[in-house]
């Protein structure tokens, strides 16, 4: 392996990180508990991220939590915005997770038919 490639290789770990710490105008909160793992909150995970990239949004930060309770709706993933409620999304897929970033994060416009709760932050 070259030097070149390890700078590479973490330039891109800091990137992920900085999506993952910080202070942001949004927060996602990915549910990585066991059930939301066997029901693939990973790929969810890395969708958001991805598309964060891509989009090059740098108020916007992803991290993950434990059990919210939900295992019926697993991946859940929450939406955190300075003032505002809190959504939290069910039943996600990679493409769902693209998705909310372009409709939710970018535009300001919840994709209502995956909300399963909105509540007070």
């Amino acid at each position: 392996m070259k030097l070149e490639d390890l700078r590479k290789i973490r330039e891109k770990a800091e990137k992920e990180l900085k999506l993952r710490e910080g202070k942001a105008r949004v927060k996602i909160v990915v549910g990585m508990g066991t059930s939301g793992i066997a029901a693939g909150a990973r790929e969810v995970l890395k969708a958001f991220i991805d598309e964060i990239e891509k989009r090059n949004l740098q108020d916007v930060i992803v991290t993950q939590s434990g059990e919210k309770g939900l295992s019926s709706h697993e991946p859940i993933a929450e939406v955190w915005e300075e003032g505002k409620p809190v959504v939290v999304y069910g039943n996600l897929t990679p493409d769902i997770a693209r998705r909310i970033v372009a409709e939710h994060i970018v535009n300001g416009n919840p994709v209502t038919e995956y909300v399963i709760e909105v509540k007070e932050a």
